[in-house]
């Protein structure tokens, strides 16, 4: 074995504290992508210009094609949905809301959660829609 020398210059690179930022970054990747989903998977209609709706506070509303209402991830009836809106537009008088409805939903089904956020008096409203490919 030879015993190196102060003066001379490394032949050798040490990888070792590289593959540990590296598996610390793909730990990091990993959490931050299955983070970020979330909700109730829909059929969303197309939209040729949807602009971005989404604050932080923003609360979603699903409705599924067979007309379950989701409260972000929690199925609520619309009693529930009126109680915890009624809470939450009482903590925040701009509370921002998205209605995420199936596009074989029935329309009353959405009429009647759009007329609840008016009762509400819930003016941050925003329906969510897909691009439009072309």
């Amino acid at each position: 074995m030879h015993i190196q020398d102060d003066n001379e210059p490394y032949d050798q690179i040490n990888v070792v504290p590289m593959l540990d930022l590296a598996y610390v970054l793909l730990v990091i990747f990993i959490i931050m992508t299955t983070a970020s989903v979330q909700g109730i998977k829909v059929n969303l209609p197309k939209a040729s210009n949807a602009p971005s709706l989404a604050k932080p506070q923003t609360k979603a509303i699903t409705i599924t094609d067979g007309g379950q209402i989701f409260l972000d991830t929690y199925p609520v009836s619309l009693d529930e949905l009126r109680t915890q809106l009624g809470a939450l537009k009482a903590a925040n008088p701009e509370l921002p809301v998205v209605v995420k409805g199936d596009t074989v939903v029935e329309y009353g089904r959405v009429m009647e959660v759009l007329e609840l956020l008016g009762q509400l008096d819930i003016t941050q409203l925003g329906l969510v829609t897909q691009k439009l490919v072309k």
